[in-house]
């Protein structure tokens, strides 16, 4: 197993998590209103195409363990609960330093490859101390911010927030946009306010949380999508996780194709990050392969793809496990913090 290492989907010696941001920032662009009012979505066209995405691309044996051990170094491992305590949260961070148990690493060859998850996201209040437990682990950590997760909270207390989770340290800021902008079609005061949270943020990237499963349509999820990133969002995010509706690879792909468009009119690279709701490690699979598919293989690192979960990792430990021993264990013994 040890060639498993030379997986080009792996390369994890190329690509370190937690070096993350290696890509120019996103300063934006004008608002282009007619860019923004060409946007339509082919709902046939589009669910056929995710239909039909988990029956062509499926990896097994050692393919499969290289992009899951992939999808690790992507993961922003989030605690994002009303009952969250300073010790979950120094829990989740020595996960996210150790986030595959080292016999099963050792076993695939991995072992001195310093695999670590992308990010650990956590409300303001424990931002510093989710900074000190990640101390020279080159982890970032990530705060939910502007209200989250509804929005609704005075814009000044917004910002306020955000400076506030950058001020104890935090390297990425989530935030979320009001939804109110995109169902009434006020894209003006959704840009302003993008551009507002962009600059709160000084040198903080900024992912913005579209909470799709608010936006009613596909075609408001790429429109919000492009003015976001026209205003500066250097990450577009489906979900807080808090929605009736979270992640899905219908709206992933409407995202992704918004980001591709992005690129290809401004030569400027924009992050993606599902949260809400995947929690196997099959489903992971699917949204790694559609990042493949529609953006390349850049996309396929913590630089450019993140993925907000929290069961997910013992998922995949598990799959990991059962990859080197042949045996299935009883999910509990794959805590994620």
């Amino acid at each position: 197993m040890e060639d498993l290492a030379r997986k080009s989907v792996v390369a994890v010696e190329e690509h370190p998590a937690g070096a993350g941001h290696n890509w120019p920032r996103n300063d934006g662009v004008e608002l282009d209103l007619s860019w923004v009012l060409d946007q339509r979505v082919n709902l046939s066209a589009a669910e056929r195409r995710v239909a039909t995405l988990p029956g062509r691309r499926t990896v097994k044996k050692d393919a499969q363990a290289a992009w899951l051990l992939k999808a690790v170094t992507c993961i922003d491992l989030t605690t994002l609960n009303g009952d969250d305590t300073t010790e979950r949260v120094k829990r989740l961070c020595a996960k996210a330093r150790q986030p595959v148990r080292q016999d099963i690493l050792d076993a695939l060859g991995m072992g001195d490859r310093g695999i670590t998850t992308g990010a650990v996201c956590v409300y303001h209040r424990f931002v510093s101390t989710a900074v000190e437990a990640l101390k020279g682990s080159g982890i970032p950590v990530a705060a939910v911010s502007t209200g989250f997760p509804a929005g609704l909270v005075p814009h000044d207390v917004k910002l306020k927030e955000i400076e506030a989770s950058v001020a104890d340290g935090a390297r990425e800021i989530d935030i979320v946009i009001t939804r109110e902008h995109v169902l009434t079609g006020n894209w003006q005061a959704l840009y302003e306010e993008m551009r507002d949270f962009r600059a709160a943020c000084g040198d903080a990237h900024v992912k913005a949380i579209l909470a799709t499963g608010d936006l009613k349509t596909l075609r408001n999820v790429a429109r919000a999508s492009l003015v976001c990133m026209m205003a500066g969002a250097d990450f577009i995010k489906t979900s807080t996780g808090k929605e009736g509706v979270n992640a899905t690879l219908l709206v992933t792909l409407v995202m992704l194709r918004m980001i591709r468009a992005y690129e290809e009119r401004t030569g400027i690279k924009v992050g993606y990050k599902p949260a809400g709701g995947i929690s196997a490690a099959k489903d992971v699979l699917n949204y790694q392969f559609l990042m493949k598919e529609e953006l390349g293989r850049e996309w396929l690192e913590p630089d450019l793809f993140r993925i907000g979960a929290s069961s997910l990792l013992a998922d995949i430990e598990r799959q990991l496990e059962h990859h080197v021993s042949g045996a299935y264990s009883a999910l509990n013994r794959h805590p994620i913090g």
